[in-house]
């Protein structure tokens, strides 16, 4: 999606205090409106529950949230990166999709060092990240001038593979619990395709969990449960998917244009929503802890 950047910086505390008792899949604001650019986008969280979403204040950014919905100026990217999906890997090294160069950053948060882990011209533009338990990256590359999309698997040694062509405007990507089926959906074709992960990281043949009728997709995750939380860019909802593909409930987000998602929270059942109408982060707590944050909690 095209991002223009705007420059205004505001910060706005959460909503949620210590001694709230929240409803649950009523979502609340973060973040100021306008807090971001066109462009936010990410997100994902550290072990201490700070959001990482990209494009605070100016483009290029990544900006750092507390839970009570401080933010400030992570890093800056440099040259002409700029940042979109966000993941974390066991160990707390982020890893950055940079659409625009075509290249996969890794970033250490206490330090702040970044290098490119993983670089492919071939690639479209690397839009979301997923991370699978061994520690594999996935990239959905779409092409959004032909309406047409691809998927890359990142070693650990980051190295880059074609694993799948000849597919929609591939966007939100997410891997199941158990590490075994890779979701990705499609924006443009409105389809949500579920892959085997093969023992060799292969992808087995896709399988069609479930065909919208209506709106865009943008990022996407799962719950511990294998529940799959999809962002409907232009309706202003994150649908949540039991893993039979089954529609369990939509939430309203506050805004048309929901552009990604992740868990975090002290529990993990806080959801942090990037949104591009008001260009601000939104929360709102569910039922089921989230896989990312469920792996924080293993030694």
């Amino acid at each position: 999606m095209k991002r223009i950047p705007i420059v205004i910086l505001l910060t706005l505390p959460a909503l949620l205090s210590a001694g709230d008792t929240d409803k649950l899949f009523v979502a609340k604001p973060l973040t100021a409106a306008k807090s971001f650019t066109p462009g936010i986008e990410g997100p994902n969280c550290d072990k201490a529950g700070n959001i990482y979403a990209v494009n605070f204040a100016k483009q290029q950014t990544i900006g750092k949230t507390t839970p009570e919905g401080k933010t400030e100026i992570f890093v800056t990217l440099p040259g002409k990166s700029t940042g979109n999906g966000i993941v974390f890997d066991k160990l707390g090294f982020l890893y950055l999709a940079d659409y625009v160069e075509h290249k996969v950053w890794k970033i250490d948060i206490k330090s702040k060092e970044m290098k490119v882990y993983a670089h492919n011209p071939k690639m479209n533009q690397p839009n979301d990240l997923a991370i699978a338990p061994d520690g594999t990256l996935y990239a959905s590359d779409p092409n959004w001038g032909n309406n047409t999309g691809q998927l890359w698997r990142i070693d650990r040694d980051g190295t880059t593979h074609l694993i799948a062509d000849k597919l929609g405007t591939t966007n939100g990507i997410e891997v199941s619990p158990d590490g075994k089926t890779l979701y990705v959906n499609e924006s443009v074709q409105r389809n949500v395709w579920a892959f085997p992960i093969k023992s060799d990281r292969s992808l087995g043949e896709k399988r069609l969990l479930k065909q919208f009728p209506d709106h865009g997709f943008d990022g996407m995750r799962c719950d511990v449960v294998g529940n799959l939380y999809i962002t409907r860019y232009g309706k202003g909802t994150v649908a949540v998917l039991s893993p039979d593909g089954e529609i369990l409930r939509e939430v309203d987000v506050l805004g048309k244009q929901p552009s990604n998602l992740c868990f975090g929270g002290p529990d993990g059942k806080t959801v942090y929503v990037t949104e591009v109408t008001n260009t601000r982060l939104v929360q709102f707590r569910v039922d089921q802890p989230g896989l990312a944050w469920q792996r924080w909690q293993e030694k």
